[in-house]
């Protein structure tokens, strides 16, 4: 049996490490506030922003929310990023995504002040990633490097293979591996016979977006699986990017769907949240 990573467990962890932090900071006067900015109402971003506020709850965050209808102009939406911005109490801002078309996410990724872009989504943010500088990292791929380190996984010296090379995800996720020492690979649509370089892996991040598209074929024996997708399948049951039941007997670790990564994504905000009041 491979060991299950357990996410729950691990973020609940980081929340409750985070909680006696904010408790001290705020026995020093020092109080952290993130505004988290939502245009329209897409269902799946409301449960992230409604997950987002109840773990600031929980750590003794202060929490803005700017629910903004879906004909939000965008001159409307980098008016209000302006004015966080300005603001000395608002330490950290997220705007959800996706937008809806008529606005230009990368324009309002770019207008949040660095100092405030707890999603990690900034050019300077990701540049300070690429040449090992402080600065906020992209949360989910922060929270595998968690997941990893915090279930007795080495990556210094393993051979690491990255499938997908989104800017929320993929990329910065073997920037990450690389920093920990890793000997990483990055494949996606275009990497010819993805059988045989995912094969290699000692550690395999899956975060290709196609529901368990990832067999035991594309596993070596002893991999460790990270599982980044989240779909539903033809029951309606929640599944990922790897079909789980196939892929599970050969590997020696995995992350099951849910329950793995998701939960990394919230705690590792909350923990950019905390280190804003540092970089400030």
């Amino acid at each position: 049996m491979p060991q299950i990573i357990d996410g729950k467990a691990i973020s609940g962890a980081i929340k409750d490490e985070l909680k006696n932090k904010v408790e001290e900071l705020k026995a020093e006067g020092i109080h952290i506030c993130l505004a988290v900015i939502q245009v329209g109402s897409d269902p799946a971003s409301s449960v992230y922003v409604g997950n987002k506020k109840k773990a600031c709850a929980y750590i003794g965050i202060d929490s803005l929310a700017y629910e903004l209808p879906a004909e939000t102009t965008q001159e409307e939406l980098l008016a209000l990023v302006g004015e966080l911005n300005a603001r000395k109490d608002v330490n950290g801002i997220l705007v959800q995504l996706p937008l809806p078309k008529h606005i230009n996410e990368d324009e309002v990724i770019r207008a949040i002040d660095p100092r405030k872009d707890v999603d990690g989504f900034h050019p300077q943010s990701v540049g300070a990633l690429c040449i090992g500088q402080p600065g906020f990292v992209s949360c989910t791929p922060a929270g595998i490097i968690q997941l990893l380190k915090r279930s007795g996984i080495e990556i210094a010296g393993r051979e690491c293979v990255v499938i997908g090379r989104s800017n929320i995800v993929g990329k910065p996720m073997a920037l990450l591996l690389l920093r920990e020492n890793g000997t990483v690979t990055v494949t996606h649509s275009r990497t010819k016979d993805l059988k045989e370089v995912t094969r290699r892996a000692d550690i395999l991040v899956v975060a290709i977006g196609r529901p368990k598209m990832i067999t035991r074929e594309y596993v070596k024996e002893g991999a460790v699986v990270i599982d980044v997708g989240i779909h539903r399948d033809e029951n309606n049951k929640l599944c990922g990017d790897v079909d789980y039941d196939d892929v599970a007997p050969v590997c020696s670790a995995i992350t099951p769907v849910p329950g793995g990564v998701g939960p990394m994504t919230v705690a590792m905000l909350m923990y950019n949240c905390v280190e804003s009041v540092l970089l400030q």
